[in-house]
């Protein structure tokens, strides 16, 4: 008898360690999401992440901007200045880490997150943030812009298992873009990019922080050697006058950080109103937030084409 139990329970204690095994197996097949890493290559370094990381921090609006069109939650984000169109992400459901230059670094350590994900901005504080998680650098390169765009689109894409929607979306881009490309062929009408802040303007051309105007949607320049700065090159209104673009495009930087807009008022003098530009009703105000906030996201990118192939429409 007593042989008897003691084979009976052999056989159970093998069955179930064969459940178990088969149970990891199983497991290990399909990908414990948080255990399975890739390695990512970026600008301050290579960094192995989690794949399908559930709990990340975002610090630049562009990928946020992404990873909202691919239908990715992120768990913290810089509350301060987040773009209208993204506003849901200042919510309380979720977590507030600061903001843009100035992380918080007590919020980020108890909210635990997977995954950080910057751009320049917080460059300064990469290896403080990479100590709270992996941390990896994404940004769009303003001398390659199409190129670096795709990269964090596709990067993106990799961590998070939307590869397929990420092609899908680039694609619509690049086919927005080419019919841009032979609007803007035909009107050929030159443009100058002008930033505002306060009572001042800096230009902006090729190779440039809003160079892609000139560069991808083929606009061509007013002035094809101004200096490629972050900040764009400093110029008076009477440079402007000199000039004398066929089409003039504004970015407010008050506007985009929450103060009251002035640049019309500051652009539109007794100056520029003696160039082309104004004298034809061709000066045309871009979405701030889009342009200085939230660029090289898959939205910003679109609604970047459509706001210059709107004006290219109602030039005149």
């Amino acid at each position: 008898m007593k042989k008897i139990l003691l084979l009976a329970f052999a056989s159970i204690l093998a069955i179930a360690l064969t459940a178990c095994g088969s149970a990891d197996k199983e497991k290990s097949a399909n990908g414990d999401k948080n255990s399975e890493k890739i390695t990512i290559k970026h600008e301050l370094g290579k960094t192995d992440v989690p794949k399908n990381p559930k709990k990340v921090v975002v610090f630049d609006f562009g990928i946020l901007d992404t990873m909202d069109k691919l239908g990715i939650e992120p768990a913290g984000v810089p509350q301060d200045l987040v773009p209208k169109y993204l506003k849901k992400y200042a919510s309380d459901d979720y977590t507030n880490v600061g903001s843009l230059k100035e992380p918080d670094f007590e919020a980020i350590a108890n909210l635990d997150p997977d995954l950080i994900i910057i751009s320049g901005r917080q460059a300064d504080v990469y290896d403080q943030l990479s100590d709270l998680a992996p941390t990896i650098y994404l940004g769009v390169d303003p001398a390659n812009y199409m190129e670096s765009f795709k990269h964090d689109t596709e990067i993106v894409g990799k961590i998070f298992g939307k590869e397929k929607e990420a092609k899908e979306e680039l694609a619509n881009i690049d086919d927005s873009i080419n019919k841009l490309h032979e609007k803007a062929d035909k009107v050929s009408k030159d443009a100058l990019v002008v930033m505002a802040n306060d009572d001042k303007i800096s230009a902006f051309g090729p190779k440039s922080r809003f160079g892609l105007i000139h560069d991808v949607f083929g606009i061509q320049p007013t002035d094809k050697s101004i200096e490629a700065s972050t900040h764009g090159m400093n110029v008076s209104f009477e440079y402007v006058m000199k000039q004398d673009p066929e089409m003039l495009y504004v970015i407010d930087r008050g506007t985009a950080i929450g103060e009251e807009s002035s640049a019309k008022k500051v652009v539109e003098n007794k100056l520029v109103k003696k160039t082309k530009a104004y004298q034809n009703d061709n000066i045309v105000y871009l979405n701030p937030e889009v342009w200085y906030l939230s660029g090289g996201g898959l939205e910003s990118v679109a609604e970047m084409i459509s706001e210059i192939d709107k004006s290219l429409d109602e030039a005149k």
